[in-house]
């Protein structure tokens, strides 16, 4: 097993391994690796330590029938508080039981999350990378993305659909295919990348990450960037 070091100092333990995976994945390995927290996004954590700690799981798959790489998302109930009716990754705040928020609490909870929301068997997943902290101001999380190989794919659904309406994959091809991304226009002038795959619309937080492991893995294809979708006030 190998070991990784976060950015704030922390150490994560052996949980998480590079071992094994497959070589389409190398280019994900290495952005993470590599990458620094301002070329994820300019919302970092408060310096003071305020905040929520959380964790979402960036889950890649081997889609069946020649669908090629795919990544798993979910779609949030609509009556949640926060949030609400938003695809995203499977995950949530750290529990206690999840141990050190600089250690392997995210880790932890990162897999518990995605159980509790989608039928997920932990077991299955092999943890491969974590990216630096990064935080989403309208709800004060602040979020550890953690990576992960489907390596023994499981059955998974909706749980609680008083939590989650939908769980669905979506092929990394149709990610990358340029007549399927748009750029969100929020009322409050706010522009960020989305895409338009599995009949919604993948936004906010989560669309942000996808852009930008696409874009730091060589994944990333020319796109309209002009091409813009308006955002209800609510969202």
């Amino acid at each position: 097993m190998t070991r990784a070091s976060d950015t704030q100092g922390g150490t994560r333990g052996a949980m998480l391994s590079t071992e094994g995976l497959p070589g389409w994945l190398d280019p994900v390995v290495r952005a993470v690796a590599t990458v620094r927290p301002t070329q994820l996004s300019r919302f970092l954590p408060p310096e003071d330590g305020a905040g929520r700690q959380s964790a979402v799981l960036i889950l890649f798959g081997e889609g069946e029938g020649g669908r090629g790489p795919e990544l798993l998302l979910m779609e949030r109930a609509g009556t949640l508080r926060s949030h609400a009716g938003q695809p995203a990754f499977p995950g949530g705040a750290l529990d206690a039981e999840d141990g050190d928020p600089l250690g392997e609490g995210p880790l932890r909870a990162a897999l518990r999350e995605a159980e509790e929301e989608t039928g997920l068997d932990p077991s299955g997943v092999q943890l491969f990378g974590v990216l630096p902290r990064l935080y989403i101001p309208v709800s004060e999380f602040v979020v550890t993305p953690v990576l992960a190989w489907w390596r023994e794919p499981t059955p998974v659904g909706v749980v609680d659909p008083n939590e989650t309406a939908r769980v669905f994959t979506v092929p990394v091809a149709d990610l990358t295919d340029p007549a399927n991304r748009v750029t969100t226009l929020h009322p409050s002038g706010h522009k960020g990348p989305a895409f338009l795959v599995e009949s919604a619309l993948v936004w906010g937080f989560t669309a942000g990450i996808i852009d930008r492991l696409l874009h730091f893995a060589g994944w990333e294809r020319p796109w309209d960037r002009e091409k813009q979708v308006p955002l209800d006030w609510r969202s």
